[in-house]
């Protein structure tokens, strides 16, 4: 006897599954927020490829992200004859991913060279962010290594010797697979992981000119990458300014392997597409970058955009859960309504897009900063040194919540790996550890606000931003500036302080770009900041949002 198969349900019985969509054009701000930020030519000439990006994002991309996720790299000590050659197997799939990302998209060459993408100049941060912002919908732990292939190659521009720069940087940001390095920073240890004096690898001089390193390093994510920036202390030298900053490239120029191996590894929540591993050094050759009493400074330099960028791949995340929560609630049927159209569904949809539009406002604000810092201008690398750690602190933490009621919004199919919301949650959680926990960051906010004089800039930027007619925002301005001058003398108001110059720093931005898209949804957005986030407000006082509700969700499911 034949028996038919079961038949997937249909109609409003079916789990809403958002595969084939395009979230570029889903995005309901992604085009206007792209010709916003971006110059007009170069706008019109990326255009097509954030669209064809959104369409990957919601096919062959987000394949394989779950396919390498479900098949992380395995570290082999020896070949099949025995010989004591390392190497990292990576599944096909990550690989596809890496092809994508390196080499059709060139996101870690083009803010350093002409010709990425067939543009006749290096482009400016934004759009290097704005297309990160996509790519990491589907895929996160790639990123990693994309970033800090970038990273590396930016620090090493501002820091390595003409020759160095020479030697490297070509492979560095090359779009060719074969020819690329990747990059690495192998900075933590077991005893020092936010506390860099206690740093121990050791580097002795060669009588050559470069270095020997010696030692161990606890968490290094691409621990195979063709080139690593490392923190090791010359010799018994004492304290912070004993720490110096080597480049360590996995061959050396005669073609030789380094002398270091990976040890093993780790097993980790989420990003397990990506290699990190542990690393230990049998005086490795390294070469001097910078000065040797600067290390951390300049090492600073590359953790600081390594921080933007992991900021940038939290409001992408959020962007990709809100897309899901969307999609889900408006195809949904319950007690023959659909879900958006429950008020107490509608609420929390708006309280998971405001945190994710926050972080995108304020990403982009920085970008800028970054273009006009690297321009030479002072005002914007103070602005700059203030946003990084403010992005990376509260978007982070954003992400981890945003994601994990975005999972709830789907129900229990949300909590199957077979849709994304289970590895988004898992991988949001990266972002709060990664260059620095948030007490860490938080405390670099007070440090960039007092000690970097970055606090004043940002209050006159928020405040040109806000506008005339603004009172109330105003006011929140000049109380959130007490509350950073405070924490100044009370560490542990940091995060208070930290959490509160955000939000207005957000709720500013998203002012601005209401005004100039125009957006009322954006506007919207900023008065709901201030009711929940900055203004006094009473937990037993019935409060309606409703209409800044209906304008953010009309925007949203437009």
């Amino acid at each position: 006897m034949h028996i038919a198969p079961h038949s997937a349900p249909q109609g409003a019985a079916a789990v809403p599954d958002s595969r084939g969509m395009n979230f570029f054009h889903a995005d309901p701000w992604g085009a206007a927020m792209a010709r916003h930020h971006l110059p007009p030519d170069l706008h019109a000439h990326l255009e097509p490829h954030l669209a064809a990006l959104g369409a990957l994002v919601g096919g062959t991309l987000d394949e394989e992200a779950a396919a390498a996720d479900r098949n992380p790299p395995v570290l082999h000590h020896r070949n099949r004859r025995g010989e004591d050659v390392q190497h990292i197997e990576y599944h096909p799939a990550y690989l596809s991913m890496a092809q994508r990302a390196f080499g059709d998209y060139g996101l870690a060459a083009m803010s350093h060279r002409a010709g990425v993408l067939g543009w006749p100049a290096p482009m400016p941060p934004a759009a290097k962010y704005l297309l990160t912002f996509y790519f990491v919908q589907s895929e996160f732990g790639l990123m990693c290594p994309v970033n800090m292939t970038d990273s590396l190659a930016r620090t090493l521009r501002k820091f390595g010797s003409p020759e160095m720069v020479a030697r490297y940087l070509p492979a560095l940001t090359s779009t060719d697979m074969d020819a690329l390095h990747q990059g690495a920073m192998f900075m933590t240890e077991q005893g020092a992981g936010s506390d860099i004096a206690n740093t121990a690898l050791r580097a002795e001089p060669n009588a050559d000119g470069t270095w020997a390193l010696t030692g161990d390093k606890w968490f290094c994510s691409n621990p195979d990458a063709g080139m690593a920036l490392v923190l090791a202390r010359r010799g018994n030298a004492p304290g912070m300014k004993g720490v110096s900053l080597f480049l360590l490239p996995r061959e050396l120029p005669d073609g030789t392997p380094n002398a270091y191996r990976i040890v093993r590894l780790k097993d980790k929540l989420g990003t397990r597409s990506m290699a990190s591993g542990e690393v230990t050094m049998h005086g490795a050759t390294a070469w001097l970058v910078g000065e040797p009493e600067a290390g951390f400074k300049q090492m600073a330099d590359m953790v600081n955009s390594s921080r933007l960028s992991n900021g940038v791949r939290a409001a992408g995340m959020m962007r990709r859960a809100c897309a899901e929560a969307m999609f889900v609630a408006q195809r949904r049927m319950a007690f023959g309504k659909r879900l958006v159209d429950m008020p107490l569904m509608r609420r929390q949809l708006v309280k998971l897009i405001m945190p994710a539009e926050q972080a995108r406002s304020l990403v982009f604000a920085a970008a800028e900063q970054m273009r006009l810092a690297d321009a030479g201008c002072e005002t914007a690398r103070r602005l700059l040194r203030i946003m990084t750690p403010l992005l990376k602190f509260r978007a982070c933490r954003d992400a981890r919540r945003v994601a994990g009621d975005a999972m709830e919004i789907r129900g229990g199919c949300g909590y199957i790996e077979e849709f994304p919301e289970a590895r988004l949650l898992r991988d949001t959680h990266l972002g709060s550890v990664w260059e620095g926990t948030s007490n860490i960051v938080a405390l670099d906010v007070l440090r960039a606000a007092a000690r970097e004089d970055a606090l004043a800039p940002l209050a006159t930027h928020n405040a040109a931003l806000l506008g005339n007619d603004a009172a109330p925002f105003h006011a929140a301005l000049e109380r959130v500036v007490a509350l950073i001058n405070t924490a100044q003398d009370n560490p542990a108001l940091a995060r208070q302080a930290a959490s509160a110059l955000y939000h207005i720093t957000t709720a500013a931005l998203l002012r601005a770009e209401a005004r100039a898209l125009p957006c009322p949804a954006r506007g919207a957005l900023a008065e709901l900041v201030l009711r929940h986030r900055l203004a006094p407000r009473d937990p037993l006082v019935a409060a309606d949002d409703t209409p800044l509700d209906d304008a953010v969700l009309a925007r949203a499911a437009a």
